[in-house]
């Protein structure tokens, strides 16, 4: 019997469990400010990921509109934050 570590063990779990998208979603909230600066994360509301996209709320519409110019980079950051490419899309609300 092979002998693997802990993180390996829950990382093949996670693959085919429905809760993979969830702990990505916590893991991209508490990254957000990083990942986007301490403005952008002050006012967004919310961060949630449903089948491959990102879905950001925020209630300041200068900002959605400066988001909506940076879908590619959202993309891009996110990814590379999770350490893998899980952000197809993004949609702002």
């Amino acid at each position: 019997m092979a002998e693997i570590s802990i993180g390996d063990a829950i990382k093949e779990f996670l693959k085919g469990s429905k809760l993979k998208g969830s702990i990505q979603a916590i893991q991209v909230q508490e990254a957000w400010e990083k990942i986007m600066g301490k403005t952008i994360a002050k006012y967004t509301d919310k961060i949630e990921i449903i089948n491959s996209t990102l879905f950001i709320w925020s209630t300041v519409a200068p900002l959605k509109n400066e988001l909506l110019y940076q879908k590619a980079k959202i993309i891009e950051r996110v990814n590379e934050a999770l350490g893998e490419k899980v952000i197809k899309d993004v949609v702002i609300k």
